[in-house]
């Protein structure tokens, strides 16, 4: 820690209780009160070092003239009684010693009392402000000093001590450590110094430090260190079970964290990918237990779903918290964030490619949209047994991804599964409204099989899905078919010139996974007529049957599953599709 001594003569001065007394033998003619500190000094050395202690001590001997003591009320000068006991130790000669410390009060009492150089030589203000700019140089000893200008704010202000102490710390931390050699590992061996700070000077530091060109990545990282370390509130929000789990430990308000989080959000840099999305979700809850400002939440909900493809399920599932709340998870914030993401999506995709870069900027912004469909996908499956989940919120969060982003519709289809399952009170209707969410031609060949026998769907979207099943089939074989049959044929000496490798016994290895891979097909094509079949024959005529009686009867073909539609020639108008 960087120092100075000023002064050369043994101390003078002893303390006894609130009293200190000088030692020099003279009897004391003036008497400095500071609050309750008296001290007894003699005017001479006094005045001859402080343009405003001349002043005082003028007036007083000019008005006294009743032979009464002189007494100076100083309760004003900053610092109050400690830094005065250095001034007076200073106009006496008396060592002092300035620190990183002390130097602040001392030069804003300095110039209080008016020590200039028209007081003598190497006065207090001309001291101080030399080690000042000392103390500027190095990092530890300016945030020090940083932080004693609390105690004297205003007139620190004054004197632009702050000022300087905020531009001397960006600089430094905006600076590569490998050109001064300082032992430091990493972007972040800042953080952890400023933390310290009050809100207020960490605040003006964090501007100063972007202004000066700071990485966003590593303001952002300054801000998360700062909050974990004054939000105990957000160690609380990792998981919902813990959510109110007590702690010995003395931490502040939750009016003080709430205020504390505002800030911290409006300080966050807004560029996607700065700040981890598993972080500002932890944001948001605790904004949400510590009733921050609508504003603030909406904030970090937007923030959110800039980068909502780089979400975790188990981050974005958000308790509800309250008493009046229905459903078990907040699926309305959940919907808003997914709103800001889709209209982000929306604007990049509206801007025509016109170079290479925008041709990748688009494939970048689809494979988001994929991510952020599975995403969702999975969320939906997650709160779907939840029966107070109301169908038009379900729907609204499922529609809000385009059919494109689904390249499989597994994910759809599992949800909506589980939703029929937790809601069988639901109509034929709304049934047939919450399948069509999903498109029957994307379901997997195993989806597919358990769609068939599952019997919470609509005989419609049964027939789709075996129907949509077996085409899919079919084209395949055709098309292994078409490929081993050219195989074939180019394995025929006559179908080839002399010079190929076939005229000479070449047998290329994929002829027989292909065949292989034909065979396994028409096994499958054959189950999948065999389950039809089956499910003609034990379960499509008690649904078709009993559905039938709800309306007036009318004769049709067995073929026809839609029984107030003509019967039809035409094979998939009977399949219903």
């Amino acid at each position: 820690m960087a120092y100075m001594r000023i002064g050369s003569k043994s101390e003078a001065f002893h303390r006894d209780g609130q009293t200190w007394q000088c030692t020099s033998g003279l009897k004391s003619d003036v008497t400095v009160e500071i609050g309750e500190m008296s001290f007894h000094l003699h005017k001479f050395p006094l005045l001859s070092r402080s343009g405003l202690l001349e002043k005082l001590i003028s007036e007083l001997t000019n008005n006294n003239t009743n032979g009464s003591p002189c007494i100076l009320q100083l309760s004003q000068i900053p610092g109050g009684a400690i830094s005065f006991e250095l001034v007076a130790k200073f106009c006496y000669g008396v060592k002092i010693e300035l620190t990183s410390m002390n130097v602040v009060s001392l030069r804003c009492a300095a110039e209080y009392l008016l020590m200039t150089e028209e007081y003598g030589e190497g006065n207090l203000i001309a001291q101080t402000e030399a080690f000042l700019n000392e103390v500027f140089g190095n990092w530890t000893d300016t945030i020090k000093a940083l932080e004693t200008c609390e105690e004297v704010l205003v007139h620190a202000e004054e004197l632009h001590i702050v000022s300087r102490c905020i531009h001397s710390l960006a600089m430094k931390a905006c600076a590569d450590p490998n050109l001064f050699s300082w032992p430091v590992a990493g972007d972040d061996w800042w953080y952890e110094d400023v933390s310290f700070l009050s809100l207020p000077l960490y605040k003006r530091l964090i501007m100063a430090v972007e202004a000066a060109g700071m990485r966003a990545e590593n303001v952002a990282g300054a801000l998360v260190f700062y909050a974990k370390k004054y939000i105990p509130q957000m160690n609380r929000q990792s998981s919902f079970k813990n959510l109110n789990c007590g702690s010995t430990i003395s931490i502040p308000s939750e009016s003080d964290q709430g205020a504390l989080l505002e800030e911290l959000v409006e300080l966050l840099p807004y560029k996607k990918g700065v700040v981890h999305t598993r972080f500002l979700l932890r944001l948001l809850r605790t904004a949400m237990v510590l009733r921050a400002s609508q504003p603030c939440r909406e904030n970090l909900e937007r923030r959110i779903g800039l980068q909502l493809d780089q979400s975790a399920l188990e981050d974005l599932l958000i308790p509800n918290i309250g008493y009046s709340v229905e459903t078990l998870y907040d699926i309305d914030c959940f919907q808003r964030i997914l709103d800001h993401f889709m209209s982000i999506e929306q604007a990049s995709a509206a801007v025509s490619p016109c170079i290479m870069e925008e041709n990748q900027l688009v494939e970048v912004s689809l494979t988001s949209l994929t991510m952020v469909a599975n995403l969702v996908d999975a969320y939906l499956a997650e709160v779907a047994p939840d029966i107070n989940l109301k169908l038009p919120k379900f729907q609204s969060l499922a529609a809000a991804i385009p059919d494109y982003a689904r390249p499989v519709a597994d994910g759809i289809y599992r949800a909506i599964d589980i939703y029929l399952k937790a809601h069988p009170w639901l109509t034929d209707v709304e049934r047939e409204q919450m399948c069509r969410l999903m498109n029957c031609q994307k379901l997997s060949l195993e989806a597919s099989t358990h769609a068939a026998q599952n019997e919470r769907l609509p005989l419609r979207v049964i027939v789709q899905v075996l129907f949509f099943e077996q085409l899919r089939l079919r084209t395949s074989i055709s098309g292994w078919l078409f490929v081993s049959d050219n195989l074939d044929s180019s394995q025929d000496p006559s179908s080839v010139l002399p010079t190929s490798k076939f005229s000479a016994g070449y047998r290329p290895s994929g002829v027989d996974d292909v065949r292989e891979r034909v065979s396994e097909l028409e096994k499958e094509c054959h189950t999948m007529r065999e389950e039809f079949k089956k499910f003609k024959t034990k379960r499509s005529w008690n649904i078709f049957w009993r559905r039938k009686s709800q309306h007036t009867p009318k004769e049709c073909n067995i073929n026809n599953v839609k029984a107030q539609k003509p019967c039809t020639n035409n094979k998939k108008a009977d399949l219903g599709i």
